[in-house]
């Protein structure tokens, strides 16, 4: 449970430093919530998977890496003062997704401090920024990397595992590197309120299971699915209530994300009402020709989800706060239109 990842030390009231987050205008808001500034307690200690990390104080300057984590800072109401460009689904040179683009204008930030570092961490940039604490927790950082951090400012890392925190634990460990707590439950809670509701309005979703599987036709013989530990599918499972197929399950080695499968395993997708991945509608067409794969039954009824790769509905699979709240509606639709192909004799 995410409690024993987090121990809260008890310290007199007049400890608690009630400055804003991040040094922007946006942030005056920060500055009315004394009240609630004065009930969190410090030092915090957060549990993670390279050891604790001490949040002394609350913090003023904030800065995130690794991809999405600044989106989970800013639906806080926290403009980060550096974060990384995002590598995946951004259709223009701003290194920003749309929602994330959104989030800052709305926040009053027009000119955000953006790393390229997609081909490493930029420790130089992240110093400059004289952070008082670095977010990576949806990443993949590892040791040597956490411990370079570490010696700029204190760094929250994922609870366990690489690249496989639910959002639920995303924005815990996110507001509580931020001194917020109790703000990150509250957004926790309108997030499962608006998704009840309009999960809620497909019905068709009831008793469906699926495999996040995808297809390339430049290659039909190896196929890359993601486990149910993966924030993918954990979504699915968890918030959308469909189920996971045994038959593939049983395959995937504990902790890990994903599984490579060849062709010849066609017939472990059988017991899926669904697939969905990162295949385009022709992907899809060329694996129902192929002699082995037509045989799969969601494949023979278009039962079939296509995310295509790199557009920005692809990058909100990781889901963030914001994301989730600006593809949810198309993400549904797409899901309930091969549910009820699946249903179809």
């Amino acid at each position: 449970m995410f409690k024993k990842f987090v121990k809260i030390l008890n310290v007199s009231a007049g400890a608690v430093i009630a400055a804003a987050l991040v040094l922007t205008p946006v942030q005056a808001k920060a500055q009315e919530t004394e009240t609630e500034a004065e009930e969190t307690q410090y030092p915090i200690e957060i549990e993670h998977a390279f050891g604790t990390t001490v949040i002394a104080q609350k913090p003023e300057r904030a800065v995130t890496i690794a991809f999405g984590n600044q989106d989970v800072a800013l639906a806080l109401g926290v403009v980060p003062v550096g974060f990384s460009a995002a590598n995946y689904g951004v259709q223009d040179d701003s290194g920003m997704l749309p929602w994330t683009q959104e989030k800052l204008a709305e926040l009053g930030c027009e000119e955000p401090n953006v790393f390229q570092d997609t081909d490493g961490l930029d420790y130089e940039a992240i110093a400059d920024c004289d952070p008082d604490v670095i977010l990576a927790v949806y990443s993949g950082l590892t040791e040597e990397e956490y411990n370079m951090l570490s010696e700029i400012a204190p760094t929250v890392a994922y609870p366990e595992s690489a690249w496989t925190v639910s959002w639920r634990d995303w924005i815990r460990y996110t507001a509580l590197g931020l001194g917020m707590q109790e703000e990150g439950e509250q957004l926790i809670a309108g997030l499962e309120d608006e998704l009840a509701q309009k999960v809620a309005e497909h019905p068709e979703f009831t008793g469906k299971s699926f495999v996040w599987i995808s297809f390339s036709e430049d290659d039909l013989s190896n196929l890359h699915a993601y486990a149910p530990i993966d924030p993918r599918c954990a979504f699915l499972i968890d918030d959308l209530g469909f189920t996971y197929p045994e038959s593939v399950n049983e395959l995937i080695d504990d902790g890990s994300y994903s599984l490579s499968l060849s062709a010849e395993n066609a017939d472990l997708l059988y017991d899926a009402d669904f697939l969905i991945g990162y295949s385009s509608d022709s992907d899809y067409e060329a694996a129902k020709a192929d002699t082995v794969l037509g045989n799969i039954p969601a494949l023979q009824k278009g039962a079939t989800v296509s995310i295509e790769s790199g557009t920005p509905l692809s990058a909100a699979m990781t889901i963030t706060p914001l994301s989730m709240e600006y593809t949810i509606d198309e993400y549904l639709d797409k899901i309930g239109e091969a549910v009820v192909k699946a249903d179809e004799e």
